[in-house]
């Protein structure tokens, strides 16, 4: 088994949370001067953290600690956790980060939230489709995933229209602010994306 994953692991090109950009976004590293609009955009939102394994911040202080853990780490190429950058403000407005590596087999599992004034206007679908494009053609992983509450079909909405395939659900297989949850799993696979942009 050792052989093959380390032959996994030389395929990969470990980058970090490399600036992107799309027409009305820009996902880039957290900085200190983020915390005030992480927690004024989403953060303290109970409506934003309802499905999320994180609490809803009660406090600036407290996304202040979470966002200086995210800097500590920005110099990690295995560390992606941007901040979603709305262009019209240019101030952050949710987060997008890679939650679990399986570096054996080059998966990578996608979590992502945003803003409640910033819903159902095509925003993380924008946003997920270039981390997407990023962690197929420059990181080079094989293989990405999703999963969300499966009482929380707008977050699967957006998978799907990244292109992700209904894998299934995992009964009571996670927790979040809700308690523990049946999980809808969503994933592409590398091969799937290539045969996507060529129209093949």
């Amino acid at each position: 088994m050792a052989l093959p994953q380390q032959a996994e692991r030389r395929s990969m090109k470990h980058l970090g949370s490399r600036t992107l950009e799309t027409e009305r976004l820009v996902m880039r590293a957290f900085v200190p001067e983020d915390t005030g609009a992480m927690f004024r955009n989403w953060a303290s939102d109970p409506e934003v953290t309802k499905f999320l394994t994180w609490p809803t911040h009660q406090s600036e202080e407290v996304t202040a600690q979470v966002v200086a853990s995210w800097v500590e780490q920005n110099d990690n190429p295995t560390f992606y956790q941007w901040a979603i950058v709305w262009k019209e403000t240019m101030e952050p407005v949710g987060s997008i980060s890679v939650v679990h590596w399986k570096e054996y087999i080059s998966e990578a599992e996608v979590g992502y939230c945003i803003g409640r004034p910033w819903w159902h206007r095509g925003i993380m679908t924008e946003c997920f489709s270039e981390v997407i494009r990023f962690l197929f053609l420059e990181v080079g992983a094989n293989r990405i995933t999703a999963q969300h509450d499966v009482n929380n079909p707008h977050s699967g909405m957006v998978m799907k229209k990244c292109g992700l395939l209904h894998e299934g659900i995992q009964r009571q297989a996670g927790i979040n602010n809700q308690g523990i949850c049946d999980m809808s799993v969503y994933g592409i696979l590398r091969r799937d994306f290539e045969a996507k942009e060529t129209g093949a």
